[in-house]
């Protein structure tokens, strides 16, 4: 802007001088040259007032090229910051897509064990009783041992046991689990004996006093094949009491097979 005052400056200087007659008039000679001195001297004038102007324009335009590159630069640091966060932000979905994936594989995986597991729940298979004695109060004493029938059923899933015939028959090789509780209500001898199969396995006994009671609890677990059969046996000269009370029960269930 100084360079352009000073051209201003330079201008009004030469437009404003010229020369002017003295006395009383020039000749025509001397009109004619002043004529053309004042010409050129405008010519010259207008020519530096289109310089001048050129000049000003050029400064103004320089003044825009700068606020438009100042302006460019901020447009391009905030372009460059918005490429930024849009790569991260697609950083971020691809990781969200990821673990979505990763989420979606896992619960097809679940779902497939649950599904396992499920079957083999549904198949395996499902074993267990309870029963009790009889309600006809004393039973024995007899004079042979007498397979006992626990007539009262009342669980029996999958059917495994028999109270027609007091046997439990292993429906599929596994380990079984078995509980029986007898009651003694008669002076003398109280006993069971457990039986797989023909084999005895397990003996109890206990005494009952005069006007006295006596109970024999005991467990078992056994691994069976299918097909194996456990009895309880009352020897003979022992007895045994139940009544509707349901004092002597034989129970057993499936732990798991094999």
């Amino acid at each position: 802007m100084r360079v352009v005052l000073g051209l201003l400056l330079l201008l009004l200087g030469l437009c404003g001088s010229g020369a002017q007659g003295e006395g009383g008039g020039l000749d025509e000679v001397g009109a004619v040259e002043e004529s053309s001195e004042q010409t050129t001297k405008q010519t010259t004038c207008d020519i530096w007032a289109e310089v001048v102007e050129l000049k000003v324009q050029m400064e103004l335009l320089k003044r825009e090229n700068s606020v438009q590159a100042t302006q460019l630069i901020s447009l391009e640091i905030r372009l460059t910051a918005t490429e930024s966060k849009t790569s991260d932000l697609e950083k971020q979905n691809a990781d969200l897509q990821t673990r979505l994936s990763n989420s979606e594989s896992e619960l097809l995986v679940s779902k497939s064990r649950i599904d396992q597991l499920e079957r083999i729940n549904e198949e395996r298979p499902k074993v267990a009783f309870y029963t009790a004695l009889t309600n006809s109060g004393h039973v024995g004493p007899y004079n042979t041992a007498i397979t006992l029938k626990f007539s009262k059923v009342f669980t029996n899933i999958g059917n495994a046991y028999n109270p027609a015939t007091g046997f439990f028959t292993a429906p599929v090789k596994g380990v079984y689990y078995f509980q029986f509780t007898v009651f003694g209500f008669q002076a003398g001898s109280m006993g069971i004996t457990v039986y797989k199969n023909s084999k005895r396995i397990m003996d109890n006994w206990g005494s009952v006093p005069n006007g006295g009671s006596e109970y024999i609890t005991n467990s078992l677990v056994l691994e069976l094949i299918a097909g194996d059969e456990i009895h309880l046996v009352l020897p003979s000269g022992y007895s045994l009491f139940d009544n509707e009370t349901n004092y002597s029960t034989f129970s057993g269930a499936l732990l798991f097979p094999l």
